[in-house]
């Protein structure tokens, strides 16, 4: 019994060791920001971006919830009013990937992936 206790404490350890590295390797990669505004559109509506690695910091200035969502990206994110959140993403194909905001569905953009140089 004591052996267990041993092994779910190293692994408890090694958890919230993990947890604790993913903001900072968060913090550390390429960052654009893009803004949910209060007139429903985003700014910018076309983020370009280098292939790769790379932090979007999402802020909701409007007084609605929000969605950022990306079919092709595999990826979505909900943002209460006021609320800032960023999502990670990692694409190594160039090319232009559409997003929306999924509450507002009229409201549209596009992220443009570059060639890495």
């Amino acid at each position: 019994m004591r052996r267990l206790h041993r092994v779910i404490a190293a692994v408890l350890i090694g958890l919230a060791g993990l947890v604790g590295m993913a903001p900072a390797q968060a913090d550390e990669l390429p960052t654009f920001t893009l803004t949910f505004k209060p007139d429903g559109t985003f700014e910018p509506a076309r983020l370009e971006v280098p292939a790769g690695r790379f932090k979007i910091e999402l802020i909701n200035e409007s007084n609605e919830p929000v969605e950022f969502e990306s079919i092709p990206l595999r990826k979505e994110k909900v943002l209460g009013p006021g609320v800032k959140s960023f999502v990670v993403i990692t694409i190594s194909r160039p090319g232009e990937y559409p997003f929306f905001d999924d509450f507002h569905q009229n409201v549209k953009g596009t992220l443009v992936v570059k060639p890495k140089e």
